[in-house]
């Protein structure tokens, strides 16, 4: 997994060091990052104390957003695995008080799975 998987659009591990660094305005005091998966530009980090999903838009990926979710605050998750003819694995995530889910798109790939454990381990708590 390499710089090669994120372009492609496979999730693969993030440095927690970089990802650490990078969040030092957004994390909270004595909050740290455990595990952080890059999706092409796009970050599913797992702290200690939340999921953070960011999401950089337009084309120089200056312009981010962060959407904070509180592990008690994850209702329910599913995730669907790519087929034959469709190619893209979902992850979805519903969080408490909204009705549309959270998803996030992966090209045929293993590592999904990845993702989807390190969710139930936090969830599951």
């Amino acid at each position: 997994m390499g710089m090669l998987d994120g372009l492609l659009g496979n999730a693969s591990e993030a440095d927690l060091g970089t990802v650490s660094k990078d969040l030092e305005l957004i994390l909270a005091d004595n909050e740290r990052v455990e595990k952080a998966f890059k999706l092409i530009r796009d970050l599913i980090v797992f702290t200690d104390k939340r999921l953070l999903l960011i999401d950089k838009q337009g084309m120089t990926g200056k312009k981010v957003e962060y959407h904070s979710i509180p592990y008690r605050s994850v209702t329910h998750f599913s995730v669907e695995t790519a087929g034959t003819f469709d190619l893209d694995a979902e992850l979805k995530i519903w969080i408490s008080s909204t009705a549309a889910p959270v998803a996030k798109t992966f090209k045929k790939d293993k590592n999904i799975y990845d993702v989807q454990k390190a969710l139930a381990s936090y969830v599951l708590k």
